[in-house]
Formats: C-alpha cells, structure tokens, sequence
C-alpha cells in the first residue's frame, strides 16, 4: 500500500507557488519510486534574488545610400566657343540627349534572332583578328561616310565613250576658290536653305540664305588682301636660302636702316596679318523666316526674288538698295510659308510659287492691288516645283505625298489645272527640277535621283503638245534611276537636284550634294560627270547650283558656310 507522499519543507524565501510546485515533484517522484522508475531531477528553486537581464544595446541606423542617376561628362560649351542658345549649341544638346536614349533603349531591346559567340562574348580574353568575327558586313544604304570618293579618276579612265571622258576630264579639272579655305568663308550666320549664282559671266557672284532669313552674297573674284606679294616675296626670299650658306648667324635688327624703311625681318609679321584676313561678305535680312528659293530673271539681273517661310516673297534690288515685298497673304495671321518659287524665261513680270500647305500659285506683279492666284494641289506639303523653260505653261512638283505630279497650267477646271501625269516613288520626294530639253529631275528619300523625259515618252517635244493632253503612267514613268543617298537627317538642308539653265556647251548638267561632303554631277542620261571635293570642306555642301551657263558650281552647308568650283 501506497502511503500519503511526505510533504517536503520548503526553503525560507520561496513563494506559495513554488512551495505547491515542489510539493507536487516530491509526490510524483514518490509514487515512481514504488513503481520501480527512477524519479525525476529536482529543478533548482527559482529565487528573487535571480540575476537581472543586460539591457539590449540600440545599434545606430545605417545611413541610406541614395542612388544618383548616371548623366554624360559635362562640357562648357563657352569654353568650346559656342554661343549660347544658337544652333549649334541646340544641335550639341540635343546629340547628347540622344546619345543617352539610345544607349538605354537598346540595353532593354530583345534580340529574337540568332546570336553568334563573337556578338555576345562578355567577358574573357580579347580574340586575334580573324578568331571571331566581330562584327558583319552591311549595305551601306542611308550611311554617309565623310570624304571617301565614289567617283574618280579610275572611272574616268575607265571611260570608252570620248566624248564622255573629255567632259568628264573637264569637270574634273574644277578646282575649289583658293583665296580661302571653305571653312574660312562663312556666307551666312545660319544653316544655308537656298543658292544661286548671278547670270553676270563675268565674275562670280554667290548669294545664299539661312534658316534664320539672312541673305548673305560674295563676289568670288576678290584676291586675299596681300597675296600676290606674299608669293613674290616667298620665291625671293627663296633664292636667298638657296645661296647662303648652310650655317647661319644669329638674327640680329638691320641698323643701316632708315627711319622710314622697314626691316624684311617682320615679314612674320605680315604673314600673321594675311592669315588673319576674311573675305567681304555683306549680309542682309529681308525675311524674318527662313529662305527658301531664290531666282534672278535673265531680263532684271539687278533683282534678287526671294521666298520664305514667313510666307512672302520679296524683290531685293541692288542698284536701288531696295527690298520690296510682292507676295504675302492679306491676313498677317494667316500661316502660309512658301517652299519654293520661280520665274517664266519670256515673263518677267510672273512669280510662281509654291507653299508647305500644298498650294501652287502665281502672282502679276503688274497689278499690285490684285490678289495672288493660288490651287490647292495636294493636302500635304510641296517641297520643290519648277517650271518647263521651254514651256513655262507645265509645272512639275514634288510633295510629301511621295508623288511627282505635272500639270498644265492652261487648263483650269473647278480652280485645279489638269493633271497631265504623275509618278509615286516609294518614299517622299523633295524637289522637281526641268530642264531646257523638257527632263525633270527629281531626288527622293528612297535614295534614288528619278530623271523623267516626257519628250522622247511622248515622241514629241513638249512644246508642241496641245491643250488636255495627259500621260500614261507607262509615260510618266523615269527613263532613269541613279541611286544615291539622300540620309540627310535633322541638322542637313534636304538635298535637291539643280539643272544647269543655259549650258554654254550645250550638255544638259545636273549637280546635288553628296552626305560624304562632296558634290555629284550627272549629265541628262544619269551618267555621272564629277565628284567635286577638296580640302578645307568640314560638312556636307547640302545646297548646291550651277552657274547659269558657266561652269561654276557653288554649294553650302549646314554651318554657313561655302564651297565654290571653278
């Protein structure tokens, strides 16, 4: 029999709950016992006298780490020279800007197609040419590469047609202006639009405008101030080297000079001053939009018409000091810049003209009073028109809508003249340029040059052709496609075909500018004639013309400034 455990006493100092718990251990381990199990181990009692816990330490918050956005190098566009908010420096922000798009954007571009071990190596030891291929080969199709040749003397050579190659030979021959270096000669403040030269045989007389309406003009047979001297004086200077011995005495002041003589030891002098030296250019703003076309009539050569995207045209004559406005719309709040314009051989008193609404009109400049005859051709803009010289009654446009339409100007219905034909390319055309013979030229930014003979299509000339005819699209169709990139971008004027008007050589000539900073020429048949360059041309001579009958051909580029052959 089991008999009643023995209460154990309790040390002094413990609680009732721990004497109760102590009582119940002693109780069970007594029970067990009897059992024959071995009892539980007595837990130490739990004092107050029991060590107080260490009180957590706080440990300081880590400072944020903020994490700054990555921006390119800063460069002071004052110390580069570059005026604040001109051109330039809007051009120079906004090629950064892109720089940092563009590098984003193609870190999150996926890539679908198949990937080579070359293309996607990371890291690792750098492969010997010819271990991996790095890169591949592509059509350079819309990439402009600066100062290499596409033409020269081996196509020349080349040549088996003589009178070709002797025409070739003679174009080739120009040479650039050699008083100054193009990039010394800065016409213009702005980014040239618009060319020509005055019909005057005589000298060369260039007149360009910018983007901003600044005409500028320079008479290209002025001499560098001293430059004929300073040859004479080179080649004597010259034949004394040659005769003094080869060890020289020091340099030392001429004082058997006179007063007034001066010493030819400051000669250095004089050359620092030559260097210095800039052409006369002389500089006026008749618009306060940029220029766009520019047209001297053969009968009123003292008269410069210009048009704008202010949307006026205006007469500048020279010998009056005078610029007078003959074209604008009545409401001075009406927007309707003019993108091109241009002039009867036979009329001298009809400006024709164009606008970026897609409107061709003409103005009498006889009835002041009486408005400006306008058709809307096309719901986009018209780049470029011309007029047939020899039959100033067609004209032909490029517009935006990718087409090159001729119409005849004699046949108007519902205030549309007839449409005699029209040509779609795949792409935009810029400019439509017609030549004595009856070729339009047109340039498009499929990179093609589209020469159009609507005279052999037809077999007869154009002159001849009545009233209401119209061509097939058979007809209307290019005899010629030259390819030719026409890339330019957003910091190069557009490139557009010029027809030289009355050739002295009778050869039907067309030049443009080239994105690899020269200037092509191609003759009526497509063939190319030259490929103009030389030293000192820093961009692209975008804007280009011929000489009315010489060959002389001036251009322009994006900086102002300009490139004359001759």
């Amino acid at each position: 029999m089991v008999g009643r455990p023995r209460k154990e006493e309790a040390p002094s100092g413990v609680s009732e709950m721990e004497k109760q718990r102590l009582a119940n251990i002693a109780m069970v381990n007594q029970r067990m016992k009897a059992a024959g199990l071995s009892s539980l181990p007595q837990a130490p009692p739990k004092t107050s006298t029991a060590a107080a816990p260490k009180p957590r330490t706080r440990k300081p918050a880590s400072k944020p780490v903020k994490k700054e956005r990555i921006l390119p190098t800063r460069t002071s566009s004052r110390l580069k020279g570059i005026e604040a908010d001109s051109e330039v420096a809007k051009r120079k922000a906004e090629e950064e800007r892109q720089v940092v798009e563009d590098t984003a954007r193609a870190k999150r571009q996926r890539v679908s197609d198949d990937l080579q071990f070359g293309d996607i190596l990371v890291s690792g030891k750098k492969p010997r040419n010819g271990d991996i291929l790095w890169g591949v080969d592509v059509i350079n199709k819309g990439v402009a590469m600066p100062n290499e040749r596409t033409f020269g003397d081996e196509q020349i050579k080349n040549t088996s047609d003589k009178k070709l190659k002797a025409l070739r030979q003679s174009l080739a021959n120009l040479e650039l202006w050699d008083a100054w270096l193009p990039n010394e000669i800065k016409i213009v403040p702005e980014r040239i639009y618009s060319m020509t030269m005055h019909p005057s045989a005589e000298a060369p007389l260039v007149f360009a405008g910018d983007k901003l309406g600044n005409l500028g003009f320079i008479n290209a047979s002025q001499k560098r101030p001293g430059s004929k001297v300073k040859e004479e004086d080179d080649e004597i200077k010259k034949e004394e080297e040659e005769q003094k011995p080869s060890i020289r005495s020091p340099k030392r002041r001429n004082i058997n000079l006179n007063p007034g003589d001066t010493d030819p030891d400051d000669s250095d002098e004089e050359d620092s001053d030559l260097e210095d030296a800039v052409p006369k250019i002389s500089t006026l703003k008749p618009h306060a939009r940029t220029i766009s076309g520019m047209h001297f009539h053969p009968s009123s050569a003292e008269t410069l018409y210009t048009s704008s995207y202010d949307s006026s045209i205006r007469a500048t004559n020279f010998i009056k000091s005078l610029s007078t406005e003959v074209h604008a719309p009545n409401d001075h709040s009406m927007d309707e810049p003019v993108s091109a314009l241009d002039m009867a051989p036979h009329s001298p008193h009809v400006v024709y003209f164009t606008t970026l609404n897609g409107a061709l009109g003409h103005r009498d400049l006889r009835s002041p009073q009486t408005p400006s005859t306008v058709y809307q051709l096309s719901e986009k803009k018209i780049g470029g028109f011309s007029l047939n010289p020899s039959a100033p009654h067609y004209a032909a446009t490029a517009s935006l809508d990718r087409t090159m339409c001729l119409w005849d100007l004699r046949s108007v219905k519902k205030h549309l003249p007839l449409l005699v034909g029209e040509h779609e390319s795949r792409l935009s055309v810029s400019h439509a340029s017609f030549n004595a013979s009856g070729q339009v030229a047109t340039a498009s930014y499929d990179d093609s040059i589209k020469i159009h003979n609507f005279s052999s299509a037809s077999s007869t000339p154009m002159s001849s052709w009545p009233p209401g005819k119209t061509l097939s699209a058979e007809e209307a169709a290019p005899t010629t496609v030259v390819r030719h990139n026409c890339q330019t971008g957003r910091w190069v004027t557009i490139l557009k075909p010029q027809w030289q008007r009355n050739p002295e050589d009778g050869v039907e000539k067309l030049c443009i500018g080239n994105m690899n900073r020269f200037v092509d020429l191609f003759d009526g048949e497509g063939e190319q004639l030259a490929q103009l360059g030389g030293e000192g041309i820093s961009a692209v001579p975008a804007v280009a013309v011929w000489h009315p009958s010489r060959n002389w051909v001036a251009a322009g580029t994006a900086s102002g400034k300009l490139c004359l052959w001759m």
